[in-house]
């Protein structure tokens, strides 16, 4: 179990529901996971500002009916998208992200943005500054040049060039956090 890599969706619907179940329940009895809960649920802490404010977008995108909580049937698709998520539902997930300000595009700030706090949560050394990611998304996808990224360019340049594909999925790769809950699951039974 503890190789949260080879999980899929149907393995946890079949085998560690009750697991991811108790867990979340034992995390926050009211079964449902506010925004303070859900960085002390994933072990982040000390975050800059700039951090803290990614991930309380992360946080909204997974709060699906935007009721300011995440319940566990939201906590669960979050898991599904990170574990078994299709090329296209992370990608239009991605966007979701990093269109801070909800207007359907993505400017430059916005991704920049984005990429220092992942970053800066990751703690691990980047091959690219964030500023070098963002100018090459940018220079790479921004077809008509209008300094945004609306929903289709983005997908169909991410798609279209493997570097940044690869790049951007290692960038935004939560399966550590997943791993960790796997870690705390198995540790939890060792003790029963």
């Amino acid at each position: 179990m503890g190789n949260s890599s080879s999980m899929s969706v149907k393995d946890l619907s079949a085998c560690q529901s009750h697991q991811w179940y108790r867990k979340f329940m034992t995390e926050c009895p009211s079964g449902q996971l506010t925004f303070y809960e859900f960085k002390k649920f994933f072990g982040l802490k000390n975050l800059t500002e700039t951090s803290n404010e990614y991930v309380m977008t992360m946080f909204k995108t997974f709060d699906i009916n935007d009721d300011g909580c995440i319940d566990f049937m939201e906590y669960v698709a979050a898991l599904s998208l990170v574990l078994k998520g299709g090329v296209q539902q992370k990608l239009r997930w991605y966007f979701k992200l990093f269109d801070v300000d909800g207007s359907g595009c993505i400017d430059r700030e916005e991704l920049l943005l984005i990429f220092k706090a992942i970053q800066a949560i990751n703690g691990v050394e980047q091959e690219f500054t964030a500023e070098e990611l963002t100018d090459m998304v940018f220079n790479k996808i921004d077809v008509n040049g209008d300094g945004e990224l609306s929903l289709d360019e983005f997908i169909e340049g991410i798609q279209a060039d493997e570097v940044l594909s690869v790049m951007l999925t290692q960038s935004l790769d939560l399966t550590h956090i997943v791993s960790n809950i796997y870690t705390d699951i198995d540790s939890e039974q060792q003790l029963n």
